[in-house]
C-alpha cells in the first residue's frame, strides 16, 4: 500500500483511493497491521454493522477512571447497549431545537471574528474564522473559559494526528490526552462543587438506570465534544473555501442564489470530507467481498474513498454545488452517526452565509503553499490565506 500519510497523499488522496477501489478494495496493510476498505458499500457496512465491527478498540475489562485516556470510554469507543444509554443522555443537548437555539450566538461570534479583519482586505480562513468559531461554541456549551481555546486547539490537533490503532504511538498524542484529561477532571470537580448552566453540570446530574456517570465517562464526553466539535467544523469551513476558490464561479453562483448553500455544504462534506477514515475492530471472523477478516483485526474504513466511489456518485471527481442525491458518509453511519452533525452544519451554514453577505469576492492568495494537517484521520489545511472585496 502507498503511504497515505505522505504530504502528497494528504493533500490529494483521491487518485490513490481510486486505484485501491479498482485493484484492492479490501486490502491488508502489513506496516500498520490493519485491514482497509475503500468501496462505498464496504465502508458503509464497516461503519454501521457494530455486531461484526466493534468500536471498542481496546478489548478487555473497563479501564479505571484516569485522565490519561479521556477518550477510552467515550461514545466513539463504546458499543451498544452502553453506547445507546450514553448517547441518550448527551443527545438532549443536541436536539434540533436546542442546536437551532444556538444560531443567534453563533451569528454574533462570526460577525465579531469577521469585524476584526474586514478593513484589511485579507484573512486566514483557518486562523481567523474556522478554528476560533467552533472552539468558542464548544467552550461555552461546556462552561469552560474561551481564553483556553489555544490549549484546546493544541490538544485536539495532537490527538487527531495519532497513528491508526496497531501502529506505534507518539509522545505528543499521549501528552495531549493527559493534559486534556487533567484539565477536565478539574472542571468536573469545580462543577460538582458549584454547578452552573452548562453541559458538564447537566451530565453530573444525569443518571443511567439510577446510576450517575463515572468520572471516566464524563471525561469521555468532554474530550469527544472538544476534539470532534473542533476539528469537524474547522475543516468543514476551511475545505468549503478550498472548494469554492478551486472552482471559479462557485462564489458568484452562491451569492446569486443562496438556496444553493445547503446542497453546497453537503457537496463539500462529500468532496473534501473533514473525516477521511474511521477505525473499527473485527468482533468475529467475517467476510468482506472475498477476503476473510480474522476476529481481532483492526479495520480502517476509508470514508474519503467511499465518498468518491463512482458506483455511488456520478462523476465523483467533479465538484457540483447542487449534487442530488448526495448520500455521503462524512458524518459516519448507523448508531455512531456523528452526534454533532447538526451543530457542524449550522456553524458552517452561518459562517458561509455571512461571508457571502459581507464579501463580494474572495480569492486564495497567489502562490500559497498549502500545508496539510498531519493526519490520516482528518482532512484539512493548516492555513488558508485569502483576499476579499467587501460587499
Amino acid at each position: 500500500m502507498i503511504n497515505p500519510t505522505s504530504i502528497t497523499h494528504q493533500l490529494n488522496p483521491f487518485p490513490w483511493y481510486a486505484t485501491m477501489r479498482a485493484s484492492q478494495p479490501v486490502a491488508f496493510d502489513p506496516a500498520r497491521q490493519s485491514w482497509n476498505v475503500f468501496r462505498y458499500e464496504d465502508v458503509l457496512r464497516v461503519l454501521s454493522d457494530y455486531t461484526n465491527f466493534s468500536s471498542q478498540l481496546r478489548r478487555g475489562p473497563a479501564q479505571a477512571a484516569t485522565p490519561d485516556q479521556p477518550l477510552a470510554t467515550s461514545l466513539i469507543n463504546t458499543d451498544p447497549p452502553r453506547h445507546r444509554q450514553l448517547r441518550t443522555l448527551v443527545t438532549q443537548a443536541f436536539t434540533p431545537r436546542s442546536v437551532e437555539a444556538l444560531a443567534p450566538r453563533i451569528t454574533t461570534i462570526v460577525h465579531e471574528l469577521l469585524d476584526t479583519v474586514a478593513s484589511t482586505g485579507r484573512m486566514d480562513i483557518i486562523h481567523d474564522l474556522g478554528y476560533p468559531l467552533p472552539v468558542i461554541v464548544i467552550a461555552e456549551l461546556l462552561g469552560v473559559p474561551s481564553a483556553d481555546r489555544e490549549r484546546f486547539k493544541h490538544w485536539s490537533d495532537a490527538i487527531v494526528a495519532t497513528p491508526p490503532p496497531g501502529s506505534p504511538g507518539n509522545n505528543a498524542h499521549g501528552t495531549a490526552q493527559r493534559e486534556m484529561g487533567t484539565y477536565f477532571v478539574q472542571m468536573i470537580e469545580q462543577r460538582r462543587n458549584s454547578p452552573g448552566d452548562d453541559l458538564i453540570s447537566a451530565l453530573l446530574k444525569a443518571q443511567i438506570e439510577g446510576e450517575h456517570l463515572s468520572v471516566q465517562e464524563l471525561l469521555g464526553f468532554c474530550a469527544l465534544l472538544l476534539v470532534a466539535g473542533n476539528e469537524t467544523t474547522t475543516n468543514l469551513i476551511g475545505n468549503a473555501l478550498l472548494c469554492f476558490t478551486d472552482h471559479p464561479g462557485s462564489w458568484e453562483q452562491l451569492r446569486a442564489d443562496r438556496t444553493l448553500l445547503p446542497a453546497a455544504i453537503e457537496e463539500v462534506l462529500r468532496y473534501r470530507s473533514p473525516v477521511q477514515s474511521m477505525f473499527r475492530v473485527a468482533a468475529q471472523d467475517t467476510l468482506i467481498g472475498d477476503q476473510q477478516i480474522p476476529a481481532g483485526s483492526f479495520m480502517v474504513s476509508w470514508i474519503g474513498s467511499g465518498n468518491h466511489d463512482e458506483a455511488q456518485f456520478p462523476e465523483p471527481e467533479t465538484f457540483k454545488l447542487d449534487r442530488q442525491p448526495n448520500r455521503h458518509l462524512a458524518f459516519g453511519q448507523g448508531v455512531h452517526f456523528c452526534l454533532g452533525a447538526p451543530l457542524a452544519r449550522l456553524e458552517a451554514r452561518i459562517a458561509l452565509d455571512l461571508l457571502l453577505d459581507r464579501f463580494e469576492s474572495i480569492e486564495r492568495v497567489p502562490d500559497t503553499v498549502l500545508v496539510p494537517l498531519p493526519s490520516s484521520i482528518v482532512y484539512g489545511v493548516e492555513s488558508l490565506p485569502v483576499t476579499f472585496e467587501a460587499a
